[in-house]
């Protein structure tokens, strides 16, 4: 943690509120970003020191503080409106008062306690975004609980109330009223409930009703992380990397003993070491924007450089004593799956394949982000080949489509699956239904056959289109060592760690295979990459395309894999399944939030 703090002193302005560490911009203000390189690191700094671990740096922190809340010192934050950043950011000052404040605010003078008191005091009485967001008053509330200082508690019940309107069931949340899941549910809602489980004394209902949603849901998330210990890459929000563990740091914190504490902590340490093995950081050990390597393509417009330190949420458990069972545990590797297993609330179905786990997905949808449709609507992610993301709409011969179908009707511009029609879940197999254009309608199933998947899209078009179907993308070497196989039917890449292979399996239809190498520093794991696919033309009417899919470790593929490729399911007997046994996908589902 300290490793991880110590290249942020020398972007520390003279009066201490301000961390800036490069001329990146987001969508708010450069106070505001300023205020994010200073509050986040918080979220490591206040576990170590409640553990009783030395941070060498507590009087620029009050100074920072003091300075950032004045409105007469020229490093003023700002004054704080609706749905503002400096909102996001307070929540980490909060949880500073509410479990150190002899570091932070007991040193303080009365006039700085009552300019600090009133900054915080203005936060919380504006409008926070109608997601995770609604924890943020909560957390600054806990803080000015624990400081002494009066305010409207009514108004952080009514925040907590409102987030019980997220709920799926199982565990799950939506991230506000959207029809999706993503790595928000538990480095966010989960991580913030268990949070205040552990500091809101008085509210043992809702604490212990905390406690045992993140029971539940650990037994799905654990579906969500590699054996080696990375993280599905999924969703929004990749550049705050390890915060995805802090869920099971959280889990500790607040004494859930989801699974075994061995296996706890064996998934925890697991995922730190995965990351301590990617170059993460800049020359001077910042953190980059970014996921395994610097790369903005892949940002948010509210990512600003400090962003990614929320991922010191990993270091939670550092508040707890060190004869906690947490710590005294011996790692335990992650339990083995040989059967595929339903999530059913985010409409996945997880697979675990040697060194991996891919998902197959279904009922996710973001419209509103860049790349919202590479990081919310592939049929298939995993937590070893991540995806791509699409560096140009207007070049379809060079689009990736990694986990993908891409349609073209001009063969320049592109389209995929993005919002939904329809999302449904039937034990272990999925169907949407999602139109490309308003005159042209996709039906997909998805159905796992481990190590493979398989994929079949019924196109119902009025004209012909350009299709282009990717498998998984797999590290490309250099000096040209990799190799590639492709014909009529199927494309493989054998690279030097790890081969992928697409098939063609469709009852009356071949596309041609073709081996390309996408656009550079558009994954988010490798900046080079190496993507089989399939590609064909289809006709005006109705056409059944299947592909089979697969990506493994050299060590782990049977050279003869070619030769045992699963054959299409039945497509009447899947529609005969769904209308017998399908449900709606609760994510999907906005109308059943409970």
């Amino acid at each position: 943690m300290l490793d991880l703090f110590r290249p942020l002193l020398p972007y520390f302005s003279q009066g201490g509120a301000r961390v800036r560490l490069s001329a990146t911009g987001v969508h708010f203000d450069r106070a505001a970003a300023d205020l994010e390189g200073f509050a986040r690191p918080l979220w490591g700094i206040v576990p170590l020191a409640a553990g009783g671990h030395d941070f060498p740096h507590w009087d620029l922190y009050r100074r920072g503080l003091t300075n950032g809340t004045d409105p007469s010192h020229p490093e003023y934050w700002g004054d704080i409106s609706d749905r503002d950043q400096r909102q996001v950011e307070l929540a980490a000052v909060g949880f500073a008062l509410a479990m150190v404040p002899e570091h932070i605010w007991d040193p303080l003078g009365e006039a700085e306690k009552k300019t600090v008191a009133a900054y915080l005091l203005s936060a919380r009485d504006k409008e926070f975004i109608d997601n995770n967001w609604k924890f943020f008053r909560v957390l600054i509330d806990l803080g000015l609980t624990r400081v002494g200082i009066g305010f409207d508690r009514s108004m952080t019940k009514k925040y907590l109330d409102e987030t019980e309107a997220f709920r799926l069931g199982e565990g799950w949340y939506r991230d506000g009223p959207v029809k999706r899941v993503d790595h928000y549910i538990p480095f966010a809602l989960h991580f913030y409930a268990l949070i205040y489980s552990v500091l809101a004394k008085a509210d043992t209902p809702r604490g212990d009703a905390y406690r045992e949603r993140a029971r539940i849901f650990a037994q799905d998330i654990r579906h969500w992380f590699g054996p080696d210990g990375a993280a599905l890459a999924f969703g929004r929000s990749q550049t705050y990397r390890f915060a995805a563990g802090g869920f099971w740091g959280a889990l500790a914190f607040a004494g859930v003993e989801a699974l075994p504490w061995a296996e706890i902590k064996g998934y925890y340490m697991r995922h730190i070491r995965w990351w301590s093995k990617l170059p993460i950081a800049d020359r001077d050990g910042v953190l980059s924007i970014g996921y395994g390597y610097p790369n903005l393509l892949m940002s948010e417009s509210y990512n600003s450089a400090g962003s990614p330190y929320w991922a010191l949420k990993f270091f939670l458990p550092l508040a707890l004593p060190a004869d906690h069972p947490f710590w005294l545990a011996e790692e335990a590797p992650a339990p083995s799956f040989a059967d595929p297993v339903p999530l059913k609330e985010p409409g996945m179905v997880a697979m675990h394949t040697p060194g991996n786990v891919v998902v197959l997905a279904s009922g996710q949808q973001h419209d509103r982000m860049r790349g919202a449709h590479e990081k919310y609507s592939k049929f298939a992610y995993s937590t070893r080949y991540a995806f791509n993301i699409e560096a140009n709409d207007r070049h379809f011969a060079a689009a990736s489509f990694d986990g993908m179908l891409g349609l073209s009707d001009d063969g320049v511009h592109f389209r995929m699956r993005e919002t939904l029609e329809q999302a449904l879940i039937a034990g272990d197999r999925l169907y949407s239904r999602w139109k490309p254009w308003s005159d042209v309608t996709v039906e997909t199933w998805l159905v796992p056959a481990n190590p493979w998947h398989i994929r079949i899209h019924r196109i119902v078009t009025p004209r012909a289109l350009q299709t282009t179907e990717g498998g998984f993308a797999i590290e490309q070497a250099d000096f040209q060592a990799d190799i590639a196989s492709r014909g009529e039917g199927f494309a493989v890449w054998h690279g030097r760690t790890d081969t992928s292979a697409i098939v063609d399996i469709s009852p009356a239809f071949r596309r041609d295979g073709h081996a390309m190498s996408p656009i550079a520093n558009t994954n988010l794991i490798h900046a080079k990459t190496l993507l089989p696919q399939l590609r064909g033309q289809v006709e005006p009417g109705t056409t059944l395309l299947a592909a089979a899919v697969i990506a493994l470790p050299n060590a782990e593929m049977d050279p003869t894999f070619l030769q045992s490729v699963p054959v299409c399911p039945d497509v009447a007997e899947l529609e005969r399944l769904f209308r017998a046994e399908g449900d709606v996908v609760p994510a999907f589902n906005l109308a059943g939030a409970k």
